[in-house]
């Protein structure tokens, strides 16, 4: 099903071309770009041959190759083959993640810090974070209007407050850079996420020091036990 962006959310732009995806900059508020796609081949098939895993496993391309794979499926690894030299030409250093059912793994704490909380990637230089899910489900972006940092809702802050032990300021700052306290959110009740979809390859904006526009928030969905393992791309 081809990707519609929301007609009423101005922060997010389609692009018509990868040439157009990588050079457009991110300016006047726009965080995330998609250049939708509709891939053929058997995606399916590739992960059912995939020998069994748990959690997070980054895939090489010689293991997709010497899959025992139908003429479908044979076309889905030359497709991921030709995503990660698109991004490799790009001067980028992508990866291919099989995301096997898992019990989620809470951090400790009061703000959880994993990629499924709702959340904004950052880097000490300029950069930016690529994805794409070919298989299972998707990641999702929360409108910036929804989203609200954890460590604003008053009852999270108490609470790290009482864990940093000391009064507001500069250093409780720090406290909360450090444990990247300050890059998660919760969405706004009502809140309607946009999914990524299958095929579609996306470049958001990143929480770094000379960033022009506001990071875009995301979240990698849920892979429980009984779910379909997910095939990504992420650079």
């Amino acid at each position: 099903m081809p990707f519609v962006p929301p007609a009423d959310y101005p922060r997010l732009r389609v692009v018509g071309s990868f040439a157009e995806l990588l050079q457009t900059p991110f300016a006047d508020g726009v965080n995330a770009l998609c250049w939708p796609r509709e891939l053929t081949g058997d995606f399916a098939e590739v992960v059912r041959h995939l020998p069994p895993g748990t959690g997070i496993q980054t895939l090489d391309e010689d293991t997709l190759l010497a899959l025992p794979l139908s003429a479908a499926g044979r076309e889905a690894v030359d497709t991921l083959g030709g995503d990660l030299a698109l991004l490799r030409e790009a001067g980028l250093d992508p990866v291919l993640d099989a995301v096997f059912p898992h019990e989620r793994e809470l951090p400790p704490g009061p703000v959880p810090t994993d990629v499924y909380s709702w959340h904004a990637d950052s880097a000490t230089v300029e950069a930016d974070t690529w994805l794409c899910t070919y298989h299972g489900a998707s990641s999702e972006l929360l409108r910036q209007e929804d989203a609200i940092r954890r460590v604003d809702v008053p009852a999270t802050r108490a609470e790290l407050r009482q864990i940093f032990g000391g009064p507001e300021g500069p250093e409780f700052g720090e406290f909360l850079q450090e444990r990247c306290y300050d890059l998660h959110y919760v969405a706004r009740p009502g809140a309607k996420p946009v999914v990524f979809g299958h095929g579609n390859l996306w470049r958001i904006a990143v929480e770094h020091p000379d960033r022009l526009v506001t990071p875009c928030v995301h979240r990698a969905p849920l892979t429980p036990p009984g779910a379909a393992t997910r095939l990504l791309l992420l650079s």
